[in-house]
């Protein structure tokens, strides 16, 4: 079985998943409003949700991201995996060394989906902060300075946005890639790779 990123449709039926994500304290994921209509004021949005033998697990987006300057992204946002939900081979404790060697849906497939759907050649971002919401202090104190020793990631500044003080990655795609070229891929439908 593989893994599917589907393009955000209000035609899904996401109730379950968003009620997940609410017991699983995924604040930003728990609703269509949190999740799809906090983008709609971008110039440019995209919303994915991660699939595994037909059910949703997971989501993530990426959009437009003008503060940044002209031809910048903010990619890899809105994130949220029901690990307990992956295959076993999958639920491994998340380590530097699974960081390192990108074994992690975010780096699967999420950094993917953003950069492809964005277009090669722009300037890729991600943001971290100390919020309790999700995960997001692990990825600010472990996950993004881990990727940054390898050179995926680079902090570039502290910039106060969506009312919470955050900290701006530039994703260094050149050296993300070709990283996640020599790692373990995790099985996934390719064939609408065109169109992120």
């Amino acid at each position: 079985m593989a893994f599917q990123l589907i393009r955000y449709s209000d035609n899904l039926d996401l109730t379950e998943f968003y009620k997940t994500a609410e017991q699983k304290g995924f604040v930003n994921n728990s609703t269509k409003k949190m999740l799809v209509d906090s983008l709609s004021n971008e110039d440019r949005y995209m919303v994915w949700l991660l699939s595994y033998k037909g059910k949703i697990i997971g989501s993530t987006a990426a959009h437009s991201f003008p503060e940044m300057g002209p031809d910048s992204y903010r990619i890899a946002c809105r994130i949220c995996t029901f690990t307990d939900e992956l295959p076993k081979e999958y639920q491994m404790v998340r380590t530097r060394e699974t960081i390192k060697t990108h074994q992690t849906t975010t780096q699967q497939f999420f950094q993917v989906a953003g950069i492809c759907w964005a277009g090669f050649g722009k300037n890729y971002y991600v943001t971290t902060n100390e919020n309790a919401e999700g995960t997001q202090r692990l990825v600010h104190s472990i996950v993004a300075p881990t990727l940054e020793s390898t050179g995926v990631y680079t902090k570039i500044k502290e910039l106060d946005y969506r009312g919470t003080r955050q900290t701006v990655w530039r994703v260094n795609a050149d050296v993300y890639f070709k990283q996640l070229y020599d790692v373990k891929q995790w099985p996934q439908i390719i064939n609408d790779i065109h169109r992120f």
